[in-house]
């Protein structure tokens, strides 16, 4: 009886199922190309083409952490940022056998204009793209000054911002200046900052154009992300810090580099920050002198908001010159583009 059971069981099992069917003779794809087409119009577009023998599909790698499949070997992708980048295609056989090409292209993205002040009216900054730090308490790094939001600190007159430091005794701190920030009114996840400004003169000036991460008051510093477009030491002149903040690589363990430039406190000069999903590229005068790889382990993929400031002594700016009196950051442009 058993077997009888046991039969009919496995009779009953094949009849449901089938039978087992062997793996098919399967050979890997050869001969394989690829070819990029990258649009003239600066628009990023690129047109992808893939041959193979014995392939049915086709998985592309832009290069930039995204992926694409295509079962005809042809696909388009538009890249948000220019850059050069090695593009990998993989063809799979039938059943599931490999082969693979690359290839390196160079993409240039045109990038619009999204914000910018031009301080163009005088008077007070503009209340819709500024607020401001106020206060003394060193600011985390010993700092000496007191951030007012008087005009006597932060005004625009004959087209440029002026962030005036002063020694004054104000509030029971030896010297007043002013932060502006962006925060709540404007931020912008990846793109370029330019800025155009003349750096106060004296040691222990130290001005800065800079980023923080939008969960500032939730996440705490350094775990925001902090970019440093441009910072200067009076005690150091014409050397020009771009330097990029986050857990564990945070205050003199920041990742950065300098250049040195020629009359930073006399004329204007360009500051700029690119910032994708794959670096962070500082440049004076559209000379790069600092690139540092992004990642997706890293702070700096959301969106962060602008400062400006001239801070007095602490532990970057150093000792301040008893003869100093003030000192001015004249700004005349920022500028976001994406």
């Amino acid at each position: 009886m058993r077997f009888v059971i046991g039969f009919l069981w496995g009779s009953l099992w094949l009849v449901a199922c089938g039978e087992k069917k062997p793996p098919p003779n399967d050979t890997a794809p050869t001969n394989v190309t690829l070819t990029a087409q990258v649009s003239s119009d600066n628009s990023g577009i690129v047109a992808f083409t893939a041959t193979a023998t014995n392939a049915v599909s086709y998985d592309f790698d832009f290069g930039n952490g995204i992926f694409a499949t295509s079962i005809s070997g042809s696909t388009t992708y538009r890249y948000p940022a220019s850059g050069i980048y090695q593009v990998n295609v993989i063809a799979k056989s039938a059943g599931g056998l490999t082969a693979s090409k690359s290839t390196t292209i160079t993409v240039t993205v045109a990038q619009s204009l999204i914000w910018s002040d031009e301080f163009n009216t005088p008077g007070a900054p503009d209340p819709s793209k500024w607020g401001y730090d106020l206060g003394a308490g060193g600011w985390g790094n010993n700092e000496l000054q007191f951030y007012t939001n008087r005009l006597d600190n932060a005004v625009v007159s004959a087209g440029t911002l002026k962030i005036i430091a002063k020694r004054e005794n104000f509030s029971g701190s030896a010297f007043t200046s002013a932060r502006l920030l962006s925060r709540s009114k404007f931020s912008f996840k990846y793109g370029k900052v330019e800025i155009s400004a003349k750096l106060p003169a004296g040691a222990g000036t130290w001005p800065a154009t800079w980023m923080l991460g939008d969960n500032f008051l939730t996440a705490g510093w350094p775990a925001c992300g902090e970019i440093d477009i441009m910072e200067h030491r009076g005690n150091d002149p014409n050397r020009i810090h771009g330097t990029i903040h986050y857990t564990g690589n945070s205050g003199g363990n920041g990742i950065g580099a300098t250049t040195l430039i020629q009359n930073a406190t006399t004329e204007f000069h360009k500051y700029t920050c690119e910032w994708t999903a794959q670096f962070i590229r500082m440049s004076v005068d559209d000379r790069t002198y600092f690139t540092v790889a992004n990642s997706a382990n890293l702070p700096f993929n959301q969106p962060f908001f602008l400062l400006l400031n001239v801070a007095m002594g602490g532990n970057f700016g150093g000792s301040v010159d008893p003869a100093f009196s003030s000192g001015t950051m004249e700004i005349d442009y920022v500028r976001v583009y994406q």
